[in-house]
């Protein structure tokens, strides 16, 4: 797989990933559940999440529209070896907080995950 491709890969990845987090209230039922929380912990976990979205889309923007700006200078390697990482981070705090947890949602989510670490680590391996 070339670089280009696995960065446009990156920018669908991360698409989707913004997509799935503005469906979050629908899909855990944060009108019902985020009152059980205290104000401020309701309210952190709502901005946490939309500016998760909002980083989600730039990153695919970016991925989109300066493939060969990331795979081919400092900044853009840079910038793809800290989302590779993002991703790795995120599976292993998968395995950590939801250990407990057996549903298969869990499982295809922790694949989802380090695909991602994959996609954006693919172009580090290949020379600039």
């Amino acid at each position: 797989m070339s670089a280009g491709l696995a960065i446009a890969l990156c920018a669908v990845h991360s698409a989707a990933f913004g997509a799935f987090h503005l469906l979050f209230w629908r899909l855990f039922d944060w009108k019902h559940e985020l009152p059980k929380l205290r104000p401020a912990n309701r309210a952190i976990v709502q901005i946490l999440n939309l500016r998760l979205t909002y980083v989600f889309f730039c990153v695919a923007a970016l991925c989109a529209f300066y493939p060969a700006e990331l795979a081919g200078t400092p900044l853009g390697r840079a910038m793809l070896a800290a989302m590779a990482l993002f991703w790795l981070g995120r599976s292993v705090e998968q395995a950590v907080f939801l250990r407990r947890l057996r549903h298969p949602a869990v499982h295809a989510l922790t694949v989802l995950f380090l695909l991602g670490a994959a996609l954006f680590a693919w172009p580090l391996w290949r020379a600039p």
